[in-house]
């Protein structure tokens, strides 16, 4: 790719562009699946859950995105305001190119500005643990499902955490209406299996 890549806030004219890398990103992944992923990210969109949204735009077309809405952390002293990175997407043609890496950076970087003390999300702990997550339960934090793998719930933490901050995740219950929190057999079962690898 010769083109610069440039990764800023999303606008409302990007958001089209973002179903569409969101659609294609995930429906690489199974038939159907990308569908299901608009479906939640619409929801979390108009649900006024999304705290940042960040597009990756070459030559003026949205060709990744990455979304960080609220959760909650539910510590024993209080229930924590954090962030849930979710979903990250590159179109197919333009993965492996670093994409993905600066739309992690940047929603990092921006999610430190929120003054929130932690930023939580499932996936591959060698992809995100190269981009500056830790596995949430070696800090106390747990998955808010036991469907998802210890190794797979993933925390970046911020200056305002505090050691006192420990405990389940909660998701918001869009989450659960679009069964997206963890992985549902056999997919899990696979998961579990390729981790036990690592």
């Amino acid at each position: 790719m010769n083109s610069t890549v440039a990764v800023r806030p999303a606008r409302a004219g990007d958001r089209p562009g973002v179903e569409q890398v969101i659609g294609a990103a995930f429906g690489a992944e199974r038939p159907g699946r990308g569908d299901e992923v608009v479906e939640l990210w619409r929801d979390l969109y108009e649900s006024g859950l999304m705290r940042i949204s960040l597009v990756a735009v070459v030559d003026g077309r949205v060709v990744g995105h990455v979304g960080v809405s609220h959760a909650w952390l539910d510590a024993r002293r209080a229930l924590v305001d954090v962030l849930l990175l979710s979903p990250l997407s590159v179109l197919p043609s333009l993965q492996r190119l670093g994409i993905g890496t600066s739309l992690v950076r940047a929603a990092v970087a921006t999610g430190e500005q929120t003054g929130k003390p932690a930023m939580v999300l499932e996936g591959s702990p060698l992809y995100y643990g190269a981009r500056g997550f830790d596995r949430g339960s070696t800090h106390g934090i747990v998955a808010p499902s036991d469907r998802t793998p210890d190794a797979a719930f993933q925390v970046a933490l911020f200056g305002s955490w505090e050691e006192w901050m420990t405990g389940r995740v909660v998701y918001p219950d869009v989450w659960w209406r679009h069964d997206a929190a963890g992985l549902r057999d056999p997919v899990l079962a696979e998961v579990e299996e390729r981790l036990r690898d690592q």
